[in-house]
């Protein structure tokens, strides 16, 4: 019984990516050859880097659970991340840090990030798959996706290892700034987060762009936090949101 179940669970599960190839698979037909789908994580937080992965995957990959990272659990992102990176033909970071993330706004460091992990991929790819986001200054065919972790089994790989990467980096912060909870939170603006930063003030990862990090700094009131984003004809536009971000991206 259990190796029937394991049985139509896997042909479910092929059945599954193979949809989640469909954009890949336009790609190839055009005569692309090495597709890099590219994510980010972190945009929300208020505290902490803003990471990307980019990652180009062979053509015949195949590795049950791949999906959004936010649909799978921390303990299964761990060992799906390190199997994508057995798989893929190449896979590469980028990382933005602040305060330099607050100098150049957050639409710009994801940006940013996308086109250092771009720049690190051998071969170079000569197609992206972007989540939502296209990038100014490539030269590489693009196709952005709305959801595409959704809808792109590579733009799903880049997400899943930028959320354990990033993920990974809070935890390390934790020990360096205890007391806030960083290796739980990862640096949201929760309740708990947030009356650690008054009971113990900012610190050099704390985001000094966003509140209430910059009201807590400039002596003001607590506003709603500026920094996420809204899609207009691929481009971002802000708009004030205050708590965490559903999913923690």
């Amino acid at each position: 019984m259990k190796k029937l179940k394991d049985e139509q669970f896997l042909q479910q599960e092929k059945e599954r990516i193979e949809k989640m190839k469909f954009y890949e698979n336009l790609a190839y037909q055009e005569g692309f050859r090495y597709l890099a789908g590219l994510d980010e994580v972190g945009r929300g937080p208020i505290a902490g880097p803003v990471v990307s992965a980019a990652v180009i995957l062979p053509p015949d990959f195949f590795l049950a659970g791949v999906d959004d990272s936010k649909k799978v659990s921390p303990a299964k992102r761990l060992k799906l991340a390190a199997q994508i990176k057995k798989e893929a033909i190449s896979w590469a970071l980028g990382w933005v840090f602040p305060p330099y993330l607050d100098q150049i706004n957050i639409l710009n460091a994801t940006r940013e990030t996308m086109k250092l992990a771009l720049a690190q991929l051998t071969p170079q790819p000569d197609y992206l798959l972007i989540d939502a986001l296209k990038l100014s200054d490539i030269t590489i065919r693009q196709c952005s996706l709305i959801k595409g972790d959704s809808l792109s089994v590579s733009i799903a790989s880049a997400s899943i290892l930028a959320k354990v990467e990033r993920d990974l980096a809070m935890e390390a912060y934790d020990l360096l700034y205890p007391g806030y909870g960083l290796a739980k939170h990862k640096g949201y603006a929760t309740r708990e987060h947030i009356q650690a930063l008054w009971q113990l003030g900012a610190t050099e990862i704390h985001r000094i762009s966003f509140e209430p990090v910059k009201s807590m700094l400039s002596g003001g009131k607590y506003g709603e936090q500026p920094g996420l984003f809204e899609q207009s004809d691929a481009e971002y536009t802000y708009i004030q949101r205050s708590g965490t971000e559903s999913g923690q991206r």
